[in-house]
């Protein structure tokens, strides 16, 4: 009977009423039901007038009315019957009183006045309006109270009970309220209190074990209390929703996050509908074990509908990703899936479209970073794109970064990217330099500041023996060392050009030169330099002078260029040697050969075997293509 009642008001919503002020003090009537039959002319009767207790004042008042059936009490008197007549545990009084609250009394049901009976019947909204609501107020008070009462039964705190009440009040207060009271019209509880009613209803709904239930899977009390109102009364529904969610590996506290992310609609729907959904997913290259991630991090994909969820991933389909780069991209970020409209995604891809980007281009851009959707045009990329402008860096630059390093149109412009331009401005790096190290570069602009960047500066001082003067120019030409670990790479590789017989100050300008010299392994290093003192039998101080030796690959290009040098007898220094391209350094080899053998004949006794005229300009050596093992 009672499950078939509740299942009537499943579909109704809690109800939240507010108590309004009070009015003014007014002055009402009712009839009482049992007026003491008292002779005034009574000898006796006017002996004990003036013998008067304080406790018994109303009592008394009541006999000297002019109509012994009428009496006469204020708009707080009233309330204060009221709240006597609707309590939920009446508490003993002094003997003589004229309302009785213990249960000990003899005529407890008839001491106190019916409500209806302090109530007149009126049209307008006035003062007995005012008491129907401090009535409700009061059951209200007493539902508060059984509920607890009801916690405190099932071994939870006090202080936990007391919490979440709170948390419960009003909504789902009210609704077991109104539940109680609409349970008067079943026969079973005609005849029973609303006490009994209140807790008959609470034992049906099996709120407290479900209670139980939530806490031991690692729920908080707001978020049980969110999820029992948000259930409008079919709290069943939670319990068969979160263990769905444990099926798919949803664990911990993200049932919770779950559930309430979810809205109302989660609660609503069947797991026949998540089954299709969760399926879907899998289908299109969702991996079943990374299901209880995608879910836990975006819920609201539990909300669509089939034709929502197939529209969502037809857009990015569209963009020709395939189902190996759908599914990495929604486990790596699930809300690009389900959590921003549609609308707003078609707007953003638009956006981004501007910088030169093709449709699949740009497919394979969100597949590799799909947090760039969850980036506002207005407040991130807008900002972002004119202060990158305004650094002289063009729209082909501004590609380059996007497709290199995309994350920085994700990071905070003021507290990231322009404290690092200020910080790279304040140490020497020329405006010009900036633009062009960010292109190259972009990374940097996604390491921190004080952790990352700032102490590779002062180790390059330091430690390096790079100067206050060359530290710009260092960082302008090799940003890719602020990515360089100290520990494992620089502070080693300073270490072996020491031990190599190189002072701190001319490694330092060696930097200078060169900045990539500290980003090689040593082990790439060390077959160089024994190459080049055992075979080549070159002093230290060719390679002080032409440090960028190490970017040179031994096999393909440092032996065999010195293997034709020795087969000709000529002899060239280590920069005409190796920067130069193949067909240049072969022509320099057939002019040096020349000019040794004019020399052996004595045609001429002034021609050196290396000619001035052989050194290559500043802009030949800066386009020589350098191979880095």
């Amino acid at each position: 009977m009672i499950s078939h009642h509740h299942n009537h008001l499943h579909h109704h919503h809690f109800t939240v009423l507010r108590l309004p002020p009070p009015p003014p003090t007014t002055i009402i009537t009712f009839t009482h039901r049992h007026p003491p039959p008292i002779s005034a002319t009574s000898p006796h009767h006017q002996q004990e007038q003036k013998i008067l207790r304080t406790h018994n004042a109303k009592s008394t008042s009541l006999i000297s009315q002019t109509n012994p059936t009428q009496k006469e009490i204020n708009y707080h008197e009233l309330l204060k019957l009221l709240e006597l007549s609707m309590a939920r545990k009446r508490t003993p009084q002094f003997p003589g009183s004229i309302y009785a609250q213990s249960p000990t009394d003899i005529d407890i049901n008839s001491s106190l006045p019916q409500l209806k009976t302090l109530v007149n019947q009126t049209d307008d909204y006035g003062y007995d309006y005012e008491v129907i609501m401090r009535a409700i107020e009061i059951r209200r008070e007493v539902t508060l109270e059984i509920f607890k009462e009801a916690m405190r039964k099932g071994k939870f705190g006090i202080t936990y009970s007391t919490n979440l009440a709170s948390s419960l009040f009003p909504q789902f207060i009210d609704y077991v309220m109104i539940q109680a009271a609409s349970m008067k019209e079943l026969d079973e509880f005609a005849n029973s209190s609303f006490n009994v009613r209140a807790k008959a209803c609470l034992e049906e709904m099996n709120v407290v074990p479900l209670i139980r239930w939530l806490k031991h899977n690692e729920l908080s009390y707001p978020q049980i209390g969110k999820l029992i109102c948000n259930s409008r009364g079919n709290i069943e529904s939670i319990r068969s929703m979160a263990e769905w969610l444990k099926s798919i590996h949803v664990n911990g506290r993200f049932i919770g996050v779950a559930l309430l992310r979810g809205g109302e609609n989660v609660l609503a729907r069947n797991t026949e509908e998540l089954d299709e959904i969760v399926w879907c997913l899998e289908k299109n290259g969702v991996k079943r074990e990374w299901m209880g991630y995608v879910v836990s991090r975006c819920p609201e994909l539990l909300t669509f509908s089939m034709a929502e969820l197939k529209t969502r991933m037809d857009f990015y389909f569209d963009m020709g990703m395939n189902e190996k780069d759908f599914g990495t991209m929604v486990f790596d970020f699930p809300k690009v899936l389900g959590f921003y409209s549609l609308e707003e995604m078609k707007q953003k891809v638009a956006y981004l479209k501007e910088f030169g980007l093709g449709h699949e281009d740009l497919g394979r851009l969100l597949a590799f970073r799909p947090q760039l959707m969850g980036c506002s045009i207005e407040e991130r990329w807008k900002p972002l794109v004119k202060y990158l402008y305004y650094l002289g860096i063009s729209r082909d630059g501004m590609r380059r970064i996007l497709t290199v390093k995309p994350m920085v149109f994700c990071v905070d412009l003021e507290t990231n990217i322009v404290q690092k331009v200020q910080f790279f401005r304040d140490i020497g790096v020329q405006e010009k330099g900036i633009a062009s190290m960010l292109v190259r570069f972009p990374t940097l602009l996604t390491y921190s500041l004080h952790k990352k960047i700032r102490p590779v500066v002062i180790f390059l001082l330091t430690k390096a023996g790079v100067s206050q003067t060359d530290i710009g120019k260092v960082i302008g030409l090799g940003p890719e060392l602020l990515g360089c670990s100290i520990s494992k790479k620089l502070e080693p590789n300073v270490k072996y050009f020491l031990s190599l017989g190189i002072d701190l100050k001319t490694l330092g300008q060696m930097i200078a030169d060169f900045p990539m010299l500290l980003r090689y392994n040593i082990d790439i290093l060390r077959p160089k330099y024994r190459y080049l003192r055992r075979t080549m039998v070159r002093p230290l101080n060719d390679l002080i002078e032409f440090p960028r030796f190490f970017s040179y690959s031994l096999e393909e290009r440092i032996i065999p260029r010195h293997k034709i040098l020795m087969d000709n007898r000529v002899n060239f220094k280590l920069r005409y040697m190796l920067s130069s391209t193949d067909d240049e350094f072969h022509q320099k080899v057939e002019a040096a050969v020349q000019r040794r053998q004019m020399f052996e004949s004595g045609i001429s006794n002034n021609v050196e075997l290396e000619s001035p005229t052989d050194e290559p300009s500043e802009d030949e050596i800066d386009d020589v293509d350098i191979n880095v093992p």
